[in-house]
Protein backbone atom coordinates (compact mmCIF):
# COMPACT_ATOMS: atom_id res chain seq x y z
CA UNK A 1 0.00 0.00 0.00
CA UNK A 2 1.17 3.53 -0.71
CA UNK A 3 1.65 5.98 1.79
CA UNK A 4 -1.46 8.29 1.78
CA UNK A 5 -1.59 11.87 1.56
CA UNK A 6 -4.03 13.73 3.92
CA UNK A 7 -7.54 14.44 2.90
CA UNK A 8 -9.35 17.60 3.57
CA UNK A 9 -12.81 17.29 4.45
CA UNK A 10 -15.29 20.05 4.96
CA UNK A 11 -18.66 19.29 6.98
CA UNK A 12 -22.12 21.77 8.05
CA UNK A 13 -22.56 22.64 11.54
CA UNK A 14 -25.57 24.30 12.74
CA UNK A 15 -24.19 25.22 16.14
CA UNK A 16 -20.46 26.09 16.44
CA UNK A 17 -19.96 26.10 19.97
CA UNK A 18 -21.61 22.70 20.41
CA UNK A 19 -19.78 20.96 17.69
CA UNK A 20 -16.66 22.61 18.74
CA UNK A 21 -16.82 21.09 22.11
CA UNK A 22 -18.03 17.47 20.71
CA UNK A 23 -14.70 17.47 18.28
CA UNK A 24 -12.26 18.99 21.10
CA UNK A 25 -13.50 17.87 24.21
CA UNK A 26 -15.55 14.64 23.44
CA UNK A 27 -13.32 13.10 20.64
CA UNK A 28 -10.09 15.05 21.70
CA UNK A 29 -9.35 15.84 18.23
CA UNK A 30 -6.67 18.51 18.16
CA UNK A 31 -7.83 21.60 17.58
CA UNK A 32 -6.42 23.82 14.55
CA UNK A 33 -6.85 27.34 12.84
CA UNK A 34 -10.38 28.80 13.48
CA UNK A 35 -12.93 31.60 12.87
CA UNK A 36 -16.21 32.80 14.18
CA UNK A 37 -17.87 30.44 11.54
CA UNK A 38 -15.59 27.13 11.50
CA UNK A 39 -12.60 25.34 12.99
CA UNK A 40 -10.13 22.90 11.77
CA UNK A 41 -9.30 19.64 13.64
CA UNK A 42 -6.48 17.03 13.33
CA UNK A 43 -8.77 14.17 12.42
CA UNK A 44 -6.60 11.35 12.44
CA UNK A 45 -3.76 13.29 10.65
CA UNK A 46 -6.25 14.31 8.12
CA UNK A 47 -7.88 18.35 8.03
CA UNK A 48 -11.65 18.22 9.03
CA UNK A 49 -13.32 21.74 9.07
CA UNK A 50 -17.02 22.16 10.94
CA UNK A 51 -18.72 24.73 9.24
CA UNK A 52 -21.72 26.78 10.29
CA UNK A 53 -24.34 26.04 8.34
CA UNK A 54 -28.19 26.91 9.22
CA UNK A 55 -30.44 23.48 10.48
CA UNK A 56 -31.27 21.64 7.71
CA UNK A 57 -34.10 19.83 7.94
CA UNK A 58 -32.97 16.95 5.95
CA UNK A 59 -33.89 13.51 7.36
CA UNK A 60 -30.97 10.92 7.60
CA UNK A 61 -31.21 8.24 5.05
CA UNK A 62 -30.26 4.66 6.09
CA UNK A 63 -29.20 1.29 4.04
CA UNK A 64 -28.56 -1.82 5.00
CA UNK A 65 -25.55 -3.06 4.88
CA UNK A 66 -24.98 -6.92 7.19
CA UNK A 67 -28.36 -6.88 8.74
CA UNK A 68 -27.92 -2.90 9.93
CA UNK A 69 -29.21 0.70 8.69
CA UNK A 70 -25.73 2.51 7.60
CA UNK A 71 -26.41 6.20 7.66
CA UNK A 72 -26.03 8.01 4.38
CA UNK A 73 -23.64 9.75 3.96
CA UNK A 74 -21.37 9.36 6.64
CA UNK A 75 -17.71 10.05 6.77
CA UNK A 76 -14.82 8.40 9.27
CA UNK A 77 -11.20 6.80 9.31
CA UNK A 78 -10.16 3.21 9.13
CA UNK A 79 -7.66 3.16 12.22
CA UNK A 80 -5.05 0.23 13.28
CA UNK A 81 -7.01 -2.67 14.73
CA UNK A 82 -5.23 -2.11 17.94
CA UNK A 83 -6.74 1.26 18.40
CA UNK A 84 -10.32 0.77 17.61
CA UNK A 85 -11.13 -0.79 20.65
CA UNK A 86 -9.48 2.02 22.91
CA UNK A 87 -11.29 4.84 20.69
CA UNK A 88 -14.82 3.00 21.33
CA UNK A 89 -13.85 2.88 24.51
CA UNK A 90 -13.17 6.20 24.98
CA UNK A 91 -16.67 7.28 22.95
CA UNK A 92 -18.11 4.78 25.23
CA UNK A 93 -16.69 6.52 28.55
CA UNK A 94 -17.99 10.17 27.03
CA UNK A 95 -21.50 8.68 27.02
CA UNK A 96 -21.64 8.63 23.05
CA UNK A 97 -24.89 7.14 22.06
CA UNK A 98 -23.95 5.00 18.82
CA UNK A 99 -26.19 4.25 15.75
CA UNK A 100 -24.36 0.99 15.32
CA UNK A 101 -22.61 -0.34 18.08
CA UNK A 102 -19.36 -1.19 18.01
CA UNK A 103 -18.92 -5.09 16.37
CA UNK A 104 -17.08 -7.26 13.76
CA UNK A 105 -18.56 -6.89 10.30
CA UNK A 106 -18.39 -9.48 7.76
CA UNK A 107 -17.02 -11.51 10.03
CA UNK A 108 -14.78 -14.64 8.76
CA UNK A 109 -15.62 -13.45 4.97
CA UNK A 110 -13.13 -11.01 3.08
CA UNK A 111 -13.51 -7.61 4.06
CA UNK A 112 -13.73 -8.29 8.15
CA UNK A 113 -13.51 -5.07 9.54
CA UNK A 114 -14.49 -3.84 13.15
CA UNK A 115 -16.94 -0.66 12.72
CA UNK A 116 -19.11 1.64 14.50
CA UNK A 117 -21.15 4.53 13.84
CA UNK A 118 -22.40 7.61 15.54
CA UNK A 119 -23.71 11.08 15.08
CA UNK A 120 -21.98 14.70 15.97
CA UNK A 121 -24.40 17.01 17.80
CA UNK A 122 -25.37 18.54 14.34
CA UNK A 123 -26.58 15.21 13.05
CA UNK A 124 -23.12 14.12 10.88
CA UNK A 125 -22.89 10.95 10.64
CA UNK A 126 -19.36 9.58 11.13
CA UNK A 127 -17.86 5.64 10.99
CA UNK A 128 -14.90 4.29 12.85
CA UNK A 129 -13.54 1.28 11.04
CA UNK A 130 -10.20 -1.19 11.47
CA UNK A 131 -9.38 -3.86 9.69
CA UNK A 132 -6.96 -6.80 11.12
CA UNK A 133 -5.42 -7.46 7.51
CA UNK A 134 -5.56 -3.87 6.11
CA UNK A 135 -4.76 -5.48 2.88
CA UNK A 136 -8.09 -6.52 3.00
CA UNK A 137 -9.47 -2.88 2.97
CA UNK A 138 -10.07 -3.22 -1.15
CA UNK A 139 -10.79 -6.69 -1.68
CA UNK A 140 -13.80 -8.23 -3.33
Amino acid sequence: MTQLSPFHLAIPVHNLAECRNFYTNVLKFEEGRSSDHWVDYNFFGHQLVIHYKPKSEEELHTNAVDGKNVPVPHFGVVLPWHSFQKFADLLKSKGIEFIIEPYIRFEGQVGEQATMFFLDPSGNALEFKAFKDIDQLFAK
